[in-house]
Formats: structure tokens, C-alpha cells, sequence
């Protein structure tokens, strides 16, 4: 029997990618997302067979929403051996701006919540059955905060002390939480950035790194390995350095700025 893949965020991106892999793995996918119609077209193209995979409709800022999908999942295809919860976004923000804070809200409830919601369904069917993976995509922006970016950092500093929290709550469950945390990888969502992005990497090259670390049930890993690296320093700077290295570096776009 083929394993099972619950992916959201596959209309582009990262979770494109990784739906892609998983299939060339054998794995059946449940894909999600908002822009349904847009999956469906892909995955045709793909020349995928049309009993391997299934698409749900939900906005991951809603848990009802992202809950309900889930819920299908169950019933139409089972308990997934692998919940890869990639749908995210980044959006700049200016807290003097009033109109930002409702960014920030629908940041975290995309990148937070959202995340939550999507585990949430599988959890009690996993721990049952003994096994699978809850996977988080975090980010090396979540290691320190940039400015302009502080509803994205903060959104994924929260996404790996969650997935923290979560991996030791289901520590003799037989079921890993995995924390991904991607440096810049060449995606729409990075398409806009003003400012130098070391180390970009293909979507596709991303998801063969993260493949093996789930598949390997790695608990944390920075990809690519540079950005680890990166990181790493990056925890080890003290304040005053680094604000100085981050000073006068661009900002993200804020919504709806060019």
C-alpha cells in the first residue's frame, strides 16, 4: 500500500516541489490549497495518474477551513504518513503603520495558527497507528529578527519553538515533529526581496534536502547547509554587531509597495 503525503501550500513553491519528489518517491498526495484550479492544472502536467493523488480546498488562515480539509483527507485517503505544512507567507511590516498590524495578524494566523490546525487533525490517528511525521517549515529568518521583517521573524521564531514544544509532547508516540528551516530558495515569495540572498537554491534541489531529512527523521535542519552555517553565526553575534552589519540593509516589501 503507497504511503500518503498531506501537503499545503502546494499551488507553488516549496510545497510544489515537495509534492513532486514524494511522487517520484511512489508516495500518494493529498495536495491543499487555495487556488485549487491552478494545483489541478499542474498536476496534470506533471502526467500524474489520477487515483495517486487528491486536491482539497482551504485558506490556512482559517482553521475551520484548513481543519475541514484535513478531515477529508481522513476520510478519503486515511492518515497521511507525512504532514508537510509549507503554506506561509512574508510580507514586510512597519509598526507605525496601523494598517500593518492587521499584516502581522494575518502573518501569524497563516504561519502559526494555520500551522497548528493542519497538524491538529492527524494527530490522534497518528499516535494510534504509532507512527509518522509532522513537518514544520521554519525559516533562518526566525533565528534573529530583521528589520523590516518583524512580522515574518517573529511568525517563524514561533514556528520552531512550536514544532520544539510539539516534538516533545509526542516524544514516545512514535510520531517526529520535524523543524525545516530554508535559507532563500529561488520562489515566488522570494521573487520581490531588494536585498542579496546568499546561497539561493532551487525549489527542486530544496526538495531533495528535505525528502532525505524526513524520510531520515531529522529533528532540525537548515537548508542548504551554507545558510546552517549562517545562522549559526548569526545566534553567536552580539547585539551591538549585530545591529550594525544589519544596518542600512533594505527591507521587505510592505503590502501592496512596489
Amino acid at each position: 500500500m503507497s504511503q500518503l503525503i498531506f501537503i499545503t501550500g502546494a499551488s507553488s513553491g516549496l510545497g510544489q516541489a515537495l509534492a513532486l519528489r514524494y511522487y517520484q518517491a511512489g508516495f500518494n498526495l493529498a495536495l491543499v490549497a487555495r487556488r485549487t484550479d491552478e494545483v489541478l492544472q499542474w498536476a496534470q502536467q506533471q502526467g500524474f495518474q489520477q487515483e495517486r493523488y487528491h486536491i482539497y480546498s482551504a485558506d490556512v488562515a482559517v482553521v475551520e477551513s484548513i481543519v475541514q480539509a484535513g478531515q477529508q483527507c481522513l476520510q478519503k485517503q486515511g492518515v497521511p504518513d507525512v504532514v508537510f505544512a509549507s503554506a506561509g507567507v512574508s510580507i514586510g511590516m512597519d509598526t507605525a503603520v496601523r494598517s500593518d498590524l492587521e499584516v502581522m495578524a494575518r502573518t501569524f494566523a497563516i504561519n502559526n495558527t494555520g500551522l497548528a490546525a493542519t497538524f491538529h487533525p492527524f494527530i490522534d490517528g497518528m499516535v494510534k497507528r504509532g507512527s509518522g511525521a509532522l513537518v514544520g517549515v521554519a525559516s533562518v529568518a526566525g533565528i534573529r529578527g530583521l528589520p523590516g521583517h518583524g512580522a515574518y521573524c517573529a511568525s517563524k521564531a514561533g514556528v520552531i519553538n512550536y514544532c520544539e514544544s510539539l516534538r516533545g509532547e509526542l516524544r514516545h508516540s512514535g510520531v517526529k515533529v520535524i523543524t525545516i528551516g530554508p535559507g532563500y530558495i529561488d520562489t515566488p515569495l522570494t521573487k520581490k526581496n531588494r536585498y542579496k540572498m546568499p546561497f539561493l537554491m532551487a525549489p527542486e534541489a530544496f526538495a531533495d534536502k528535505a525528502f532525505e531529512t524526513i524520510q531520515g527523521g531529522v529533528s532540525y535542519r537548515v537548508i542548504p547547509w551554507q545558510m546552517g552555517w549562517v545562522a549559526r553565526l548569526l545566534r553567536m553575534l552580539p547585539n551591538g554587531v549585530f545591529d550594525k552589519a544589519l544596518s542600512g540593509r533594505p527591507r521587505k516589501h510592505r503590502a501592496n509597495e512596489d
